[in-house]
């Protein structure tokens, strides 16, 4: 494999992970897309806005290619996890443009940039926060990619939908009774994993 192969590779499961995210906010409500679901809040818009956060940071900041749009959770003093969260003023609209725009300056970091390219991640501490745009890029993978499942669960919790896309046909398609079922007894084994 060339490193041009590799690097499409790696880009082209980055795009993939973007459209899943996306398509998770998709058809619902603003309440459901902002409301927190777990007892650390995470919410959908929320993972949107932060994955839009992380591309900016990894491969635009990391690389001298700053964003035009000054953002106010990277200042010091902004609210804690505040890029995990859209405040009252940033529609779902606002976030998903981010993101694209995001998506678009790290997809211009991606092609402009050899594999080897060295990049400057202050907070990583080994090797003085330096890496090259191989490790950025599969970091950002993973980051994306986990994201992405902790939405899939989000909107399983609200509507029941799951999947990387509409139809995913790699899901079982049976119906809520199946469903039931299968939890049912995934349950039973656990509450009899107890008693051992």
């Amino acid at each position: 494999m060339t490193e041009a192969d590799l690097k499409t590779d790696l880009h082209d499961y980055l795009r993939k992970a973007r459209e899943a995210v996306c398509w998770k906010v998709d058809g619902l409500s603003e309440y459901d897309v902002r409301r927190p679901l777990t007892p650390t809040g995470t919410n959908l818009l929320g993972l949107v806005k932060h994955l839009a956060t992380v591309e900016l940071l990894y491969l635009g900041m990391a690389f001298g290619r700053h964003f035009e749009q000054y953002l106010p959770w990277f200042r010091e003093d902004a609210e804690p996890n505040q890029d995990m969260w859209a405040t009252a003023d940033e529609s779902r609209e606002y976030i998903l443009d981010l993101y694209r725009r995001a998506g678009e300056h790290a997809d211009a970091t991606i092609e402009a940039l050899p594999l080897d390219a060295i990049g400057e991640v202050p907070w990583w501490t080994d090797e003085g926060g330096k890496a090259t745009l191989h490790r950025i890029l599969t970091h950002l993978l993973a980051e994306t990619h986990r994201h992405t499942g902790q939405a899939d669960i989000v909107r399983e919790l609200i509507d029941g939908r799951i999947g990387e896309e509409p139809g995913d046909d790699r899901i079982p398609s049976t119906d809520a009774a199946w469903w039931q079922a299968y939890r049912d007894n995934l349950e039973r084994i656990a509450a009899g994993s107890r008693l051992r």
